[in-house]
């Protein structure tokens, strides 16, 4: 049986709809989480929450213990993860406002625990990463988008950046020579762990602000927060209607 699980990102710290049945503080054998694992009822759904920052948005991007968090999801019995997470655009079609789901990934981190095959107890495994997000739930949610009313840009690059510095022009340059159509800070070694421990897993990513020297302007902190206030509404609307239809399966 599948039980689901948000990680939730920049914007999305605390989740207000979500009736919290439990809070469980949980310590794994790779250290604690970003936060309780919040138990509850979204949209109808049964789902755990995890905000990946802490619930008072405390740590950076590199200071996610990422490990832990895939960890204690693994525990609690989770198989699904939704992960939210707010960037930059690159692409034309990506610009702020715009909700994307992407199929592929570029990790440019460095110094992330980034495996649970640590030397230790853990068997080494070669994963693969040829696709990092779920076809399944990328069919699911670009199937029920219509009637939750979102408009999704279908695929994206997501180029993952060390932060918690914004980039330059230079780097995001190089980004799309690379092909990368969106930046952020935490979707690696995310999306690898959840591999690695056997979880479906799937990225949708709102677009807060055009990229450093995209857009022909200054990035503005107010514009990431008019973005993030008035689209995180949107991207919770298609993960309930996504979770509606799955259990009803």
């Amino acid at each position: 049986m599948k039980k689901y699980a948000i990680i939730g990102g920049s914007g999305l710290d605390r989740l207000d709809t979500l009736a919290v049945s439990a809070r469980r503080h949980v310590v794994t054998a790779y250290g604690v989480p970003s936060g309780p694992l919040c138990e509850g009822q979204f949209s109808g759904a049964p789902v755990v929450f995890l905000a990946r920052h802490g619930e008072t948005h405390r740590l950076p991007p590199h200071l996610v213990n990422y490990r832990a968090n895939i960890a204690a999801l693994k525990a609690a019995g989770v198989t699904t993860v939704f992960a939210i997470t707010a960037v930059g655009g690159i692409g034309k079609e990506c610009g702020p406002g715009r909700i994307v789901l992407p199929d592929q990934l570029i990790d440019y981190t460095w110094g992330r625990e980034h495996t649970f095959a640590d030397g230790t107890a853990n068997e080494v495994q070669h994963v693969d990463l040829t696709a990092p997000f779920s076809t399944e739930l990328r069919t699911l949610l670009l199937e029920v988008a219509p009637d939750a009313g979102v408009e999704l840009v279908e695929g994206g690059v997501y180029g993952a950046t060390q932060g918690p510095r914004l980039e330059t022009a230079a780097e995001i340059r190089r980004m799309e020579r690379d092909g990368c159509t969106l930046v952020g800070m935490t979707g690696m070694p995310e999306a690898a762990l959840a591999r690695e421990a056997g979880l479906d897993y799937v990225m949708i990513s709102l677009v807060v602000n055009w990229a450093a020297g995209i857009g022909g302007k200054t990035i503005s902190h107010a514009e990431i927060g008019h973005h993030l206030e008035h689209g995180m509404s949107a991207v919770l609307r298609l993960v309930g209607r996504a979770l509606g239809v799955a259990l009803s399966r």
